[in-house]
């Protein structure tokens, strides 16, 4: 069986890079897609964890952000690591510090492991299946689970898929405005990496995108899943890890009436 205990200590090291960024403006590139950005720090990040990770898991294919050959992987055959090297590129770009590395392990289509590091609040959320979902803040290991309000009650969080805004613009804006009626309030951080850790361990309720990658919600999905939580495609079925799809997170008890509700009609 892998071991992922090392998994943390590599994040961590990693960030380093992030937390020494300077002159972020003379490194951004444009990628395909509208508004789609990646800097060399994204680059520099990535190939530090793939390296590190080839000596840890050397059992392990990775998927990753920034290198778009590697969207061939066959993830239901294997070991894989679906990593994004700093999830909220814009945020990072603006100087925002509201950004993170995030890092799931699927083995065989399964996810079994996830991090999620937030090098500016030193926050490592981390979940191992079967064993919970946790925390460490400065040091302290503490566990994690989802809240259990209401969907009037619940602070919704969501995420523009600013990449396809043709398409799902008018979608993403007509179920906001009825959840903005209907929920407490509404957030959009710009990391739904960083917004699914909301979720899990209860600052946030529910949360919705229309498209996604999968190194965008492989590490949050099983987060969420670990401390209580559910998380699907929009629709009701199974996430994917080896294509975009859309994602709905929540407690059960907002879900619950969410799905009951028929506001995605």
């Amino acid at each position: 069986m892998s071991d992922f205990s090392g998994i943390p200590k590599i994040m961590r090291e990693a960030a380093k890079i992030l937390l020494s960024a300077e002159n972020i403006d003379r490194s951004i590139h444009a990628k395909a897609g509208e508004q789609n950005f990646v800097t060399d720090y994204d680059v520099r990040t990535e190939n530090m964890l793939r390296e590190a990770f080839a000596k840890l898991l050397p059992e392990a294919d990775m998927l990753g952000e920034e290198s778009a050959d590697t969207h061939q992987i066959r993830i239901a055959e294997g070991l894989t690591l679906i990593v994004d090297p700093i999830d909220g590129t814009t945020n990072f770009i603006h100087g925002c510090r509201y950004s993170a590395i995030s890092v799931g392990v699927c083995d065989r289509g399964k996810m079994v492991y996830g991090a999620i590091y937030d090098p500016y609040m030193d926050e490592l959320f981390r979940a191992e299946a079967g064993k919970g979902a946790f925390v460490e803040d400065r040091g302290v290991l503490t566990p994690i689970k989802v809240s259990s309000r209401k969907l009037e009650d619940s602070l919704t969080y969501f995420g523009t898929a600013p990449y396809y805004r043709d398409t799902l613009c008018r979608p993403t804006f007509t179920l906001l405005e009825k959840l903005f009626h209907i929920t407490r309030d509404i957030r959009r951080s710009g990391s739904a990496a960083m917004d699914l850790t909301s979720i899990a361990c209860g600052r946030g309720d529910i949360f919705f995108e229309y498209r996604l990658s999968p190194w965008d919600y492989a590490a949050g999905s099983l987060l969420i899943t670990e401390a209580g939580g559910e998380i699907t495609q929009l629709d009701g079925s199974p996430l994917r890890f080896d294509a975009p799809c859309s994602v709905l997170a929540g407690n059960p008890v907002a879900l619950a009436e969410f799905r009951a509700g028929n506001y995605l009609e």
